[in-house]
């Protein structure tokens, strides 16, 4: 009898529902990292922000969990173990979602696989071959009583017959509206089936304008972490605002808000582990929203000193502050304008250009010679069904850019004539303060307009060498500004990689536009410029429009005016991008006529070919 008793309690033992322990214990016991995932291999450890974050997704009076968040801080890791946590603990449909195909992939492979195989309580559960049925695949897992699917957010099809009790959100400021709506509101509707469902979401933040992670955070009851002053005691949050660098980035302290005792970097991990998040709109209930920047994460590259150095190489340049406000600090960007004046840019203009003559309002004539800082040339040209017009643009060290000329080649593109006269100006040099001769390095030809694509592709392709790329401008803020094509069919003919570049011509307007409001000394125009010229260059305002119930950032013409200027300098600064980096010393040099100490190494590959260094090297 004793003996049917031990084995009844066993068998009763067996059926008892695993502990539910809040994520914060249950990860550091069962998730394990193994070499190579993780700077620091072993046992996963949470620190103190993350603890708060990972109860708030496993705790079951919350239905939502938002998170506007930085990057260095461990997001996806932590979404890792909510997975291995629901899997074994609370088996049901999940879903992850991604930016894009390579995204999912590159999650799966890289992390999910390597730290499930290290971690025993988990190993095998969400394995290919752990599924009998045989339809499991790289990024679709089937375990006993659920599944996981991390599936790409670019997609419609993504959203289509699937459902989930548990959805997960990975950077949705990234994803992109699809054909069929916002990918996130899709992404929602498959949890409708489960009254238990929980939604987590996480992203850095975009434009404030558009970010759905920003207005998804307002949404909630925005907590933010607090830590207390080793001087006074008082709790804040650690912001921007409060870090000071007197001395440089070396000097970077905090300053305390309530009794402004300058805390040094030593204190921060104490700080830190002393914290503890704070709602901000405890009224709002079933939805916690975290505000995670990098000046309370723990990792040596996120330290005050750092950071501070980041930014003093970045506030100077609209493009990279955007990029640390957004990553470092999780701040959505705001935009200054989403016009440009041209009047104001016109009266801007100044005595430079390609040693020209040119008259003022007196009809005094003056030289317009190259400014010394330049040490690159490129060119953007457009094409019309009358016409080619060209921008060359001149390139400083320190990426100032000066719009040196403007040229009009009147002909029909089917005219040889008119591709002659361009490929002079493309060939011509420049004499250079420094002494020597300066030429065009890269060139970006329109090939997406008016129906010559095909006398494009003539022009371009026997120069390729010579940095004359053919390229099609498309839409999209998140495009890189210039990429090879990966290979298209147009008219059963394949275009092979390098023969068709694409420009991000929105991520290009935005880099203008933000230069010209920001930082408007590094972009410069010559004063032989038309007047006309400056109206094309501000002929695009940028709008927000609601997309598939999404808001959607997208550049609109003002009126019926010409947008060529604006196009060529689009085309010119993409060029400009396409060329690697470069030996500035080693180009004064060649510009003051030194000789060189090793002649310049060149390209071989033509398909993956970025400029001729003969002129920048």
């Amino acid at each position: 009898m004793e003996l049917l008793d031990q084995i009844r309690i066993k068998a009763l033992a067996s059926l008892r529902p695993p502990q539910r322990l809040p994520l914060s214990e249950w990860a550091p016991r069962n998730v394990k990292f193994p070499q190579g995932v993780n700077n620091d291999p072993g046992w996963m450890e949470l620190w103190p922000p993350q603890r708060g974050i990972g109860d708030a997704i496993t705790d079951p009076f919350l239905e939502r969990v938002t998170v506007l968040k930085c990057v260095r801080v461990g997001y996806t890791t932590l979404l890792t173990a909510a997975i291995a946590s629901y899997g074994l603990n609370e088996p049901s449909p999940m879903l992850l979602y991604m930016p894009t195909d390579d995204d999912c992939r590159d999650y799966v492979v890289s992390d999910m696989e390597p730290i499930f195989d290290a971690s025993p309580a988990v190993a095998g559960l969400f394995s290919t071959d752990a599924d009998e049925s045989g339809r499991s695949t790289i990024t679709q897992r089937r375990f006993p009583g659920g599944y996981l699917k991390v599936l790409a957010a670019k997609s419609p099809r993504n959203f289509r017959r699937h459902s989930a009790r548990v959805l997960l959100i990975d950077e949705e400021d990234g994803m992109e509206p699809t054909k069929e709506g916002d990918p996130v509101t899709l992404a929602e509707r498959r949890t409708l089936g489960f009254v238990n469902r929980k939604i987590i979401r996480g992203s850095t933040p975009t434009d404030a304008s558009v970010s759905t992670i920003l207005q998804a955070y307002r949404e909630s009851d925005m907590r933010i972490y607090e830590v207390p002053c080793p001087s006074c005691g008082a709790r804040h949050q650690l912001v921007w605002a409060d870090i000071r660098f007197p001395d440089g980035p070396e000097s970077a302290h905090w300053r305390c808000p309530t009794c402004e005792a300058p805390i040094a970097e030593r204190f921060k991990a104490e700080m830190v582990s002393k914290g503890a998040w704070r709602a901000t709109r405890p009224e709002v209930k079933g939805h916690a929203g975290f505000h995670l920047n990098a000046l309370i994460s723990l990792f040596p590259n996120a330290s005050w000193a750092k950071l501070a150095d980041e930014f003093l190489r970045a506030h100077k340049d609209p493009e990279r502050l955007r990029v640390f406000k957004n990553t470092l600090l999780a701040e959505a960007w705001e935009d200054a304008a989403d016009t440009i004046d041209d009047e104001v840019l016109f009266k801007r203009h100044e005595r430079f250009g390609l040693g020209v003559d040119w008259a003022d309002e007196d009809g005094e004539l003056h030289r317009l010679d190259m400014p010394e800082a330049v040490v690159i040339i490129t060119c953007g040209v457009d094409v019309q069904d009358d016409r080619v017009e060209a921008t060359v643009m001149g390139h400083a060290e320190d990426g100032t850019a000066f719009v040196l000329a403007h040229f009009v080649f009147y002909g029909s593109p089917e005219d040889e004539g008119t591709w002659r006269e361009l490929d002079e100006m493309l060939l011509s040099r420049w004499k250079h303060p420094l002494g020597g001769m300066i030429g065009i390095s890269a060139a970006c030809v329109d090939s997406g307009d008016g129906g010559w694509t095909d006398e494009v592709y003539a022009f371009c392709v026997p120069r390729m060498r010579r940095g004359v790329m053919a390229i099609k401008g498309m839409h999209g803020f998140s495009r890189p500004v210039i990429e090879p094509s990966k290979g298209k069919i147009r008219g059963g003919t394949e275009i092979g990689r390098g023969t068709l570049w694409i420009v991000g011509s929105d991520a290009v307007k935005t880099q203008i536009l933000n230069r010209i409001t920001r930082a408007p000394e590094s972009i410069r125009f010559s004063a032989s410029l038309p007047r006309v010229w400056f109206e094309q260059f501000a002929s695009e305002r940028r709008v927000v429009r609601r997309i598939g119930g999404r808001p959607v950032r997208k550049y609109e013409r003002i009126g019926a005016k010409a947008a060529e200027a604006l196009d060529c300098s689009v085309y010119a600064l993409a060029a400009r991008a396409a060329i690697p980096l470069a030996d500035f010393d080693k180009i004064r040099a060649r510009l003051r006529g030194e000789p060189a100490t090793q002649p310049a190494a060149r390209s071989t590959a033509p398909r993956d070919y970025l400029g001729d260094t003969s002129n920048f090297l």
